[in-house]
């Protein structure tokens, strides 16, 4: 085990990730105040200088960062029996919530019982992610030059060239011109490879969220920018309204946004896809703490790495704002929805400190009501 970790039983790192598991309504912000409580007031495992620090290194790696952090937690609590432990039970609740409702889902065409209920929360959903779209430019477009990365993106997004090499291709750029360094240079002539349209196979599902989970940076909300683009716009997988829903299902269950793969995945190719597609866009965040929690501080101190977080944060902020653009116009339909998703985001901004579960069940009581 390394000197680093603590020597914590295997057992109740399950039950404490579990509980998290299950209670964790709310999104990351959520997710992490609740590990917090946990780890640091009620156990005592960490201090809260050493929680924080995971926190930070969380973003340095690509991948959901609650997650991430569950599994860096487990792996200071119990090695890498903890790593797996932690973040395999910080999933699997979400995994059966979302798996059951993509099962009724399929099973009916939709959710027609409940599409009134639906149609209030889409645009509670909406307004979160448009106020995630708000907070999350605060801090990727620090200054002129994240704003010209942000708007490159927005612009070849725009003329259809694939997400996930804009990126890349950018960050790589910048970090390079800002070292005076040609090692990424080759990375941006990426960004002018088409995309090819694939069929639904098995290793196509896998290899689509593998990828993903692969090169994601910042919150879960930035997978929905891939999620459309590739799914929706490029490949046709599914429709827009499905994808709404399959983000809707994402906010209602506990656990992590990223389980919004696994109702997709189902929609996609049943349990088959479901678990593919779970497995595929999660493996990357073991892996990536695994490997790098040795080396956090060299991570850290890389003004390469950090100039190309830098970049990546600036090109997903106009990716994200893109599809909250397209998500708005297909989920604001008449004038109820407007006004729930204008109300909705009011009271995000104004109260921050509540939780948007209370709002998204509110949300849902209205909609049963008078949709």
């Amino acid at each position: 085990m390394n000197s680093s970790t603590k020597s914590i039983p295997l057992e109740e790192v399950f039950k404490v990730f579990l509980k998290l598991g299950i209670l964790g309504f709310g999104g990351p912000a959520a997710h992490i105040a609740m590990m917090r409580k946990e780890i640091v007031e009620k156990r005592n495992w960490l201090s809260e200088r050493d929680f924080m620090d995971l926190v930070g290194a969380t973003h340095l790696i690509p991948g959901p960062n609650s997650t991430e952090l569950a599994i860096h937690l487990g792996y200071r609590a119990a090695g890498k029996s903890g790593l797996m432990v932690a973040g395999i039970t910080f999933i699997l609740p979400a995994f059966f919530c979302v798996l059951a409702l993509a099962v009724f889902y399929t099973k009916f065409g939709g959710l027609p019982a409940y599409e009134p209920i639906l149609a209030g929360i889409r645009p509670v959903i909406i307004a979160i992610i448009f106020d995630a779209l708000i907070k999350f430019r605060q801090s990727a477009i620090g200054d002129l030059r994240m704003a010209i990365i942000a708007a490159a993106a927005l612009l070849l997004t725009l003329l259809g060239f694939n997400e996930i090499l804009i990126i890349l291709g950018l960050a790589g750029l910048y970090a390079s011109f800002y070292g005076r360094s040609l090692k990424s240079f080759l990375v941006f002539p990426l960004i002018s490879l088409p995309s090819a349209m694939v069929p639904i196979t098995s290793q196509s599902i896998f290899f689509f969220f593998l990828k993903i989970g692969s090169v994601l940076f910042g919150s879960g909300y930035v997978l929905l920018a891939f999620l459309q683009s590739e799914l929706v716009d490029q490949n046709q997988w599914m429709t827009q309204k499905q994808l709404l829903d399959a983000i809707t299902v994402g906010q209602i269950t506990p656990g992590p946004v990223f389980t919004t793969a696994t109702f997709i995945g189902f929609l996609l190719k049943s349990y088959e896809g479901a678990v593919l597609a779970t497995i595929g866009i999660f493996i990357p965040s073991f892996f990536f703490v695994a490997l790098s929690a040795p080396f956090l501080k060299n991570l850290r101190s890389s003004v390469f790495f950090g100039k190309f977080i830098d970049a990546v944060n600036a090109a997903s902020f106009a990716l994200l704002a893109k599809v909250t653009f397209d998500l708005a116009s297909g989920g604001l339909f008449n004038l109820s929805t407007f006004v729930i998703g204008a109300v909705s985001f009011l009271i995000i901004f104004r109260f921050k400190l509540l939780n948007s579960g209370w709002l998204i069940l509110s949300a849902g009581i209205l909609g049963y009501l008078f949709l």
